[in-house]
């Protein structure tokens, strides 16, 4: 969907999805329009909640099976355990696709890392293919006038042709663009406190191999999980950032990211983005 601006200003019922890296700002800029209008759909809440529930669950139990008083506790069906995700905290999606390394470090070896990131890559496709029919629901049963769709930072990574002309016909693909501060910022947040990143097959077995050589190790065994998501990150972001320019290019709209915190309210986000569909 590519209206003009004064189509997309028009527009009874406004749809738009929110591309870019975890952290530049697209909750943010989704928070910056009223609950009360605008139906937040959330594709990292979908994968966990729905197409990766039970893996996670599964996770979760053979954590608790190697407790013995946890353990004996599930066997006699005394107590049972939830996955309680939410829109605000996606943290058993994360937990679920964990980081490559040494387990007795909390890592996953490659063969059960790369079934992981597989399901999440399934689940995040299934996730976007759902967007038309929840659109749907958000005015028919819900009542919401608008719609956002808050992808998760690897659709660039997973994204197949099919899904992207779903998303662009059914919403304004909008690209947050991050500019060199910002990427200094989220390399700086992704020291302090590295966490899991879907990465495609070909990239993660090239990186692993440069790892390994980098640090003289025998094997991903001996890989410090923390230690290679912090090394990883900044060649991740470079990896990505042509991915997520060709789908802004070809199906929707770019949008520095930098001006998201100009932007005050609903109104002034609408005329900040009609101008980009008019540049």
């Amino acid at each position: 969907m590519k209206p003009s601006a004064q189509e997309f200003l028009a527009q009874e019922h406004k749809a738009i999805t929110i591309i870019g890296m975890s952290g530049v700002g697209k909750t943010t800029l989704a928070n910056k329009l009223p609950y009360s209008d605008w139906f937040h759909y959330s594709g990292d809440y979908r994968i966990g909640s729905h197409y990766l529930d039970e893996p996670i669950m599964d996770n979760i139990k053979v954590k608790a099976m190697q407790i013995p008083f946890l353990r004996d506790l599930l066997r006699s069906d005394s107590i049972y355990l939830g996955n309680n995700i939410t829109i605000h905290n996606l943290e058993p999606v994360s937990t679920f696709l964990g980081k490559l390394g040494n387990p007795e470090q909390g890592g996953l070896l490659p063969d059960k890392f790369k079934q992981r990131q597989e399901l999440h890559r399934q689940a995040e496709i299934k996730a976007m293919l759902d967007v038309p029919a929840f659109k749907q629901k958000a005015w028919e049963i819900y009542q919401y006038p608008h719609f956002i769709n808050d992808v998760g930072g690897s659709i660039c990574e997973v994204a197949t042709t099919e899904v992207l002309e779903v998303l662009a016909k059914h919403t304004v693909i909008l690209f947050l663009k991050s500019d060199k501060l910002m990427e200094q910022e989220l390399m700086r947040r992704a020291e302090e406190n590295p966490k899991p990143y879907y990465y495609q097959p070909k990239f993660l077995d090239e990186q692993i191999e440069i790892f390994l050589q980098s640090y003289n190790l025998s094997g991903p065994e001996r890989i410090n999980p923390d230690e290679f998501s912090r090394w990883i990150f900044p060649r991740l972001l470079e990896h990505r950032k042509p991915l997520y320019q060709n789908i802004a290019d070809k199906y929707g709209y770019t949008l520095n990211a930098a001006e998201i915190v100009d932007i005050e309210n609903e109104q002034e986000l609408m005329n900040w983005i009609a101008e980009i569909l008019d540049s």
